[in-house]
Parts: structure tokens; C-alpha cells; sequence
């Protein structure tokens, strides 16, 4: 961060970064709890959670761009993905121009699903927002969470 005042860059203390660190964990250990509630009701994980939400956010998305976002291996995807297809929440279709790739889309089932944990989720958002934001708060909050996401990938949440 700059200072407004003197434009230099703000070097924080390394006990400061480490408060944040913690009030990190806690709030992305609250944030999914949840979702773990629900999930737990459908015997799911949160990875189970994961290719639900990015499935929903990006219909017809290939297994390929699914472990880009995930950054996670092809055979901890196919174990998990194949839970989600076989219990009905995701289908799999054939690229019908190339048949090679498999586009990944949710059933009504998975629908409902995420619906169910997103609307859980969001309302945690809200009542901490209604708590102690601003627009300008907010602003400033979700740009600090874009910047610490891999400057490669920081072009999905910019304009």
C-alpha cells in the first residue's frame, strides 16, 4: 500500500501481517463452515463444493479449464468429479467440435445444491458487510483479496 501523504510504500510490521494471517484462517474457516453444514447433509466435501460452484459460474466449462481454476491434479478431479456425476449433481457431455473435450454442466440436483450453499454463503457475506462496511470498504476489501490471487489470473475480477 502507498502512503496518500508521502507516496512512499507502506511497509507493514511482521506481527501486523500475522494478525491478518489469523483473521484470514478464522474468517475462510467460518466462510465455509457454512457450506460444510449443508454439504454434510449430501455426504460432500468442500472439493465436492468447489467444481459445484465453478461448474455453476462457467456452464459447458471443459475438465481442462475446471483443473486450471482448481490448480489441483487430474486424478484428485476425476475421483471427485466422478462422485458428483455418479450421485447425479454434474453431467458430463462430448465437445460437439472437438470430441475430445468433456464440458462439465450441473443437473437440476446440482442446481438446487448450489443455489442452497451460495445463498448460505452470501448472507455470511452480507451480515459482515452490514456489520462494519461502506461501499468504500468493500471496494477496498475485495481489491486486496484480487491481489493476492496469481497476478495470471487477476483479469476475471478486473473491469
Amino acid at each position: 500500500m502507498t502512503d496518500i501523504q508521502s507516496g512512499e510504500k507502506v511497509q507493514y510490521k511482521s506481527d501486523e501481517l500475522r494478525k491478518t494471517m489469523e483473521i484470514l484462517f478464522y474468517a475462510y474457516r467460518d466462510f465455509t463452515g457454512v457450506a460444510n453444514v449443508i454439504l454434510e447433509q449430501y455426504d460432500l466435501g468442500r472439493a465436492h463444493h468447489r467444481i459445484i460452484y465453478f461448474v455453476r459460474q462457467y456452464p459447458d466449462m471443459t475438465v481442462s479449464e475446471l483443473l486450471t481454476i482448481l490448480k489441483i491434479t487430474k486424478q484428485s478431479l476425476n475421483r471427485v468429479l466422478s462422485e458428483l456425476i455418479d450421485d447425479g449433481f454434474v453431467v458430463q457431455a462430448m465437445d460437439k467440435k472437438d470430441k475430445r473435450k468433456r464440458l462439465l454442466g450441473l443437473t437440476a440436483k446440482g442446481i438446487d445444491l448450489e443455489a442452497i450453499i451460495t445463498k448460505a454463503q452470501t448472507n455470511f457475506i452480507q451480515k459482515a458487510y452490514d456489520a462494519s462496511c461502506n461501499d468504500t470498504d468493500i471496494s477496498s476489501f475485495k481489491s486486496v483479496l484480487i491481489s493476492m490471487i496469481d497476478e495470471r489470473e487477476q483479469y476475471r475480477f478486473k473491469g
